[in-house]
């Protein structure tokens, strides 16, 4: 027994009333109060099909009743509840009649109810297996979690038409089969008598404000093939549905029109009323009602440790040969390489920057989805022109007021890999955004991109700190690689400490008059270094510049904080982390710029790592930051590939993690498996 599904009726005496009776729900009629003056008894005839029940004030239990009447005490609040449990061939079919008596047993009047039974539900996957059930008990409500239920919706945000705020997506469009597949069914079954009696209808209507997050499309069936027309959506809340009599599904799909953000939770309901009316002229008015409701899948986002499907690169006039170097890795890798030439990117390379590759995923489909980054450099025609193929989504968070600043690239942005918490699991990992100081009036991710990110739910975000750079990138200190162990990853992190440790050791070894790799793209590195002569820099001479020492001190602390902050909200123990050798500086602000490329800005393709060739000391004929690196990585089953993309990348800052992007596979795991 659903509840709000029971309604009352009120008997005339005197008088026959019709009514329809929904199967399923009850109808209760007061009879004490219908009787006619001087009734001290009452009797109840009624048709098969119906079944009618006694219920008398302060008795608990039902009784039911047969079908041919024996006279009963009428006593104030008795009542009877009627149901059906099969729907009418024809209006009217069945039929309830009330005798009334006074003293003696003597006959007084009648009152009669016509009913007419007619099934009717709005049905979805609310168990989330792909296929629509038959008036499922949970289809009104939405639940997290392993035995949780509720049906789910995409965002069509892969067709070019739902980039457009404009009403071509309001127009009857006649789709494709494939666009139906990125819908969700819902299906409108009734069962009844061949027409509804007169003054009823049945509607399926929206909330206003529900109406710009959720799109209907019925699916119309005439003589010449199939068409899809709009019924629910902006500007349209309601739909009459025709009733098409006998046992009838009237098939709909669902899409959603936008991902969650801060003014949306991602619930939408939509709703399914009988109306009646007494007669001409008077309006409506509900007598059953059915809702379903939808969660529109979130945006997720894919750690490194997810294997590569598509590695994206800018190709510039003079980053020829780091392209070369990348398809070589891409081969070895085995996934493909999408070059996106200087038309596009017109002179901006910073691929990482712009867009975050995510997806979305429903029981019955997931798809690619873009985030395009609020920046304005160049790169933004990219993701619309060259990835939006039929099967790639596309989401653009443009900031109204606040100012964009650097920290809105999506260098700042980056998900771990699953982990647990102190007993909590996060099994799509958690969103690492880069962000200021908390005592500083220092840049921070626009709020529009963060909002977006924790209403997401599946994800959740944990803040860094990583205003203490130049660019203010969390890739330039942290990154994630798969292993094959029980811990599953590494976190890789940037370490000034590390470097000095090992230019230590190699002074004590007696080569501290090794030169740091040719002056070849250093020369950035240096200036602001008066006296110091770029062509012989030694370890000697690093060792012993104190303002350089200071400056990466610094530097170490602010990435130990982070390091602190990530312990903890990844869980992670001391074994988990492995520190890369790396030197900064601090450029005229105060900010940190590396200060020989920094190899913790690697590509992960699996097992492949593509990490710019440090330059670091040669001796023995190999790089002593190069063979450190291996002897950390290597032992874990990865293979390092050193790139020289120091011409084409560090001479302005950025390494190979920023010149290229990563498409990945999705997560096996089902999103609303988690509980938030």
């Amino acid at each position: 027994e659903m509840p709000g599904r029971d309604r009352t009726l009120r008997l005339q005496h005197g008088n026959r009333i019709e009514a329809l009776c929904v199967l399923g729900t009850h109808i209760h009629a007061d009879v004490y109060g219908a009787a006619p003056v001087g009734a001290v008894s009452f009797s109840v005839k009624h048709t098969e099909g119906v079944s009618v029940e006694v219920l008398c004030r302060g008795q608990a239990e039902v009784e039911s009743l047969p079908s041919s009447g024996t006279r009963r005490p009428l006593a104030k609040g008795t009542v009877l509840r009627f149901s059906m449990s099969q729907a009418s061939t024809e209006v009217n079919d069945n039929k309830v009649t009330v005798s009334f008596y006074a003293e003696e047993g003597k006959p007084i009047d009648q009152a009669g109810v016509f009913l007419t039974g007619i099934g009717i539900s709005l049905d979805v996957d609310a168990d989330q297996d792909g296929v629509v059930e038959k008036n499922s008990p949970n289809k009104a409500s939405w639940t997290w979690g392993p035995e949780g239920h509720g049906a789910i919706l995409l965002v069509s945000c892969d067709k070019e038409s739902s980039l457009t705020p404009s009403s071509d997506r309001d127009n009857e469009r006649v789709f494709n089969k494939e666009d139906l597949l990125d819908m969700s069914p819902m299906v409108l079954r009734t069962e009844g008598p061949q027409r509804l009696p007169r003054g009823y209808e049945i509607i399926l209507y929206i909330s206003v404000h529900d109406a710009d997050k959720v799109g209907v499309f019925h699916v119309q069936n005439p003589f010449f093939g199939q068409r899809y027309v709009h019924v629910l959506g902006r500007r349209k809340l309601y739909y009459t549905v025709h009733y098409t009599g006998g046992t009838a599904e009237l098939d709909f799909f669902v899409e959603g029109l936008c991902f969650p953000d801060d003014t949306f939770s991602g619930l939408v309901s939509i709703h399914l009323s009988l109306l009646e009316t007494l007669s001409e002229g008077i309006p409506h008015t509900p007598v059953f009602t059915d809702t379903v409701v939808f969660r529109v899948a979130p945006w997720i986002m894919t750690p490194n440790t997810l294997a590569p499907i598509s590695v994206f690169v800018c190709s510039m006039k003079d980053n020829y040969l780091f392209t070369k170097e990348i398809q070589n890795l891409v081969n070895k890798a085995g996934c493909k390489l999408k070059v996106c030439f200087g038309y596009i990117n017109r002179g901006d390379r910073w691929m990482q920057d712009d867009i975050e590759f995510g997806y979305t995923h429903a029981p019955n489909k997931s798809f690619p989805v873009v985030l395009d980054s609020p920046r304005e450099k160049g790169l933004e025609q990219l993701p619309v022109k060259e990835l939006l193929g039929p099967d790639f989504g596309y989401v653009n968070k443009e900031p109204l007021f606040e100012a964009i600043t650097s920290l809105d690239s999506f260098g700042n942005l980056e998900v771990s890999p699953p982990v647990t918490v102190a007993g909590k699991e996060y099994p799509l990992g958690r969103i690492l955004i880069g962000s200021s100081f908390p005592t500083s009036a220092g840049r921070r991710m626009t709020r529009m991109v963060r909002d977006f990110l924790y209403a997401q739910q599946v994800q959740a975000p944990v803040e860094l700190y990583s205003d203490w750079l130049a660019v203010g990138y969390i890739n330039e200190f942290i990154t994630f690689v798969p292993t094959s162990d029980k811990k599953r990853f590494r976190m890789l992190m940037a370490s000034p400490a590390a470097c000095y440790k090992l230019f230590r050791e190699k002074q004590k070894e007696g080569q501290g008059e090794a030169t740091i790799a040719a002056s070849f793209g250093m020369g950035f590195a240096f200036s602001g270094y008066s006296g110091t002569d770029t062509k012989r820099l030694t370890i000697n001479k690093v060792l012993s510049n104190d303002i350089l020492a200071q400056q990466n001190q610094h530097v170490q602390r602010c990435i130990d904080w982070n390091r602190d902050i990530l312990k903890k909200e990844l869980g992670l123990m001391e074994e988990d982390i492995i520190d890369l050798p790396t030197l900064f500086k601090l450029d005229k602000q105060g900010k940190a710029v590396p200060y020989f490329p920094n190899t913790v800005t690697m590509i992960v393709l699996a097992k492949d790592l593509g990490i710019p060739k440090p330059f670091g000391p040669v001796l023995g004929g190999e790089c002593c930051l190069e063979q450190q690196i291996r002897c950390l990585l290597e032992p874990l089953g990865l293979c390092c590939h050193f790139l020289e993309d120091v011409s084409s990348y560090h001479g302005s800052l950025g390494e190979v993690h920023c010149g290229t992007n990563v498409q990945r596979r999705p997560f096996a795991f089902k999103w609303w498996h988690i509980t938030p």
